[in-house]
């Protein structure tokens, strides 16, 4: 009798149509499309099965690009029992039962390939109820993520798997694909050049996805090949994946964050528009937008930060779409902005030492004396008024007395920072001219 949670081979057939995807399915590893890099013979993979020696593994990549096929193919030349389980509809119960045929399984002489859909979704308890039946032996798990494992998976289950990653087909890929259902369905597809680019760049790099327009666009009637308008009058291209709390997030605000560091306004204003297409809230591209003006520009454009804020109130009277473009402004204007972390460095540093002196109280001659007890004390002796010095500046040491005066602030020489520098050296000149 078959278990509850296998993967039925066949399942469907003779009651129906297949899909274009499941006709498609690679036979062979080598037949995976765009993978190499996994699969190739010096690859993890392809070392592993050369050395007999598979382990337990994570695959992490995209939507379409080959994860569960991969692991039906790993236990076909294993010789291993295909078990196949979402996260998203496996609970405790279920997962206590794949486990117990998985030993029977075992005591009968076969081991068990236990595939693991969306695994990031099981929480730690039941990531750790994985542990015991992976060190026996019971399972060879391979669980597959479109997350960052580093952030989704428990650290004791990383230990024991190794990570693999899988990369979104390019457009070379998905032509080699395009090609193979072509053969499939016995005739080209009804496209020029061009309409024929743009099915594959509708498909972004999921391969699965463009199996599914192609079967659309196969079924169209009519004769003749379609251009671009018409393809894209037929078909909507697809959502381009993007998590606003996952991986996906934090990948393109670093992308767009580097890119403005990096003084690209064309790159930032791409990176930025993605976040945009994917849904980013703009007030978070705001608040970030403030952030790299304080961060990376600092005093070298201190305008930089005003035009950030005023960006950000603009976006909140106009609201979207008409104020993302004062956002989209403020982007260029930090990109091509003089760049300087002298002031980031310098509070850190500042920070850092303020942790290490712990209360080590200021100098005594730069307190205020209120009371005649305080006075007595020596609270405000010997204090400089500026204003009164020569070129209003004493030159006194502000620091705890028994801290040497440390340099935390170290001006660049660009942008309006240059002014800044020469302040900084004019005063230290000053300094040694008073103290001498």
């Amino acid at each position: 009798m078959a278990d509850l949670f296998d993967t039925l081979e066949g399942e469907g057939q003779g009651s129906g149509p297949r899909p274009l995807a499941d006709r498609l399915r690679p036979k062979a590893l080598s037949e995976v499309i765009g993978q190499e890099q996994v699969l190739g013979p010096e690859a993890p993979l392809g070392t592993m099965l050369a050395a007999g020696s598979l382990g337990s593994l994570i695959l992490w990549g995209p939507p379409g690009v080959g994860k569960t096929t991969i692991a039906r193919l790993l236990a076909d030349v294993t010789d291993l029992h295909f078990v196949q389980i979402s996260a998203i509809f496996t609970g405790v119960p279920e997962l206590r039962k794949v486990f117990e045929a998985a030993k029977l399984r075992r005591r009968q002489g076969q081991g068990t390939l236990l595939f693991v859909d969306e695994i990031h979704r099981f929480n730690k308890a039941q990531q750790d109820g994985f542990l015991p039946h992976m060190e026996d032996g019971t399972i060879l798990l391979v669980g597959a993520t479109t997350e960052n494992p580093s952030f989704e998976l428990n650290a004791a289950v990383l230990s024991r798997a190794q990570v693999l990653v899988l990369e979104r087909l390019d457009l070379a890929d998905l032509e080699r694909l395009a090609q193979r259902a072509e053969r499939e369905l016995e005739r080209a597809l009804p496209l020029d050049g061009h309409a024929r680019e743009s099915l594959l760049e509708m498909a972004d790099g999921d391969g699965r996805a463009l199996l599914n327009l192609i079967e659309q666009v196969m079924a169209w009637k009519g004769k003749g090949k379609l251009g671009t308008a018409e393809l894209t009058s037929r078909l909507m291209r697809r959502a381009a994946q993007y998590d606003k709390s996952g991986d996906g997030h934090y990948n393109l605000i670093s992308a767009l964050h580097k890119s403005v560091r990096g003084s690209d306004p064309d790159a930032a204003l791409y990176w930025f528009a993605r976040m945009l297409e994917g849904g980013e809230d703009p007030r978070f591209l705001a608040r970030r937008l403030t952030r790299m003006a304080v961060e990376d520009i600092g005093l070298a454009d201190p305008q930089a930060q005003a035009i950030c804020i005023d960006a950000w109130n603009t976006y909140e009277r106009l609201g979207s779409p008409e104020g993302e473009l004062a956002l989209a402004q403020s982007v260029v204007y930090l990109a091509l902005a003089p760049k300087s972390n002298a002031v980031y460095v310098a509070y850190k540093a500042a920070r850092k030492r303020a942790k290490e002196t712990g209360s080590a109280p200021p100098p005594k001659h730069i307190l205020n004396a209120p009371t005649g007890l305080m006075k007595e004390q020596g609270y405000g002796e010997g204090y400089a008024y500026d204003h009164d010095a020569e070129d209003a500046f004493s030159g006194q040491d502000y620091f705890p007395e028994d801290m040497s005066r440390p340099v935390f602030y170290t001006p660049v020489d660009r942008g309006y920072e240059r002014e800044m520098k020469k302040r900084v050296e004019y005063f230290a000149r000053l300094r040694v001219k008073r103290q001498s």
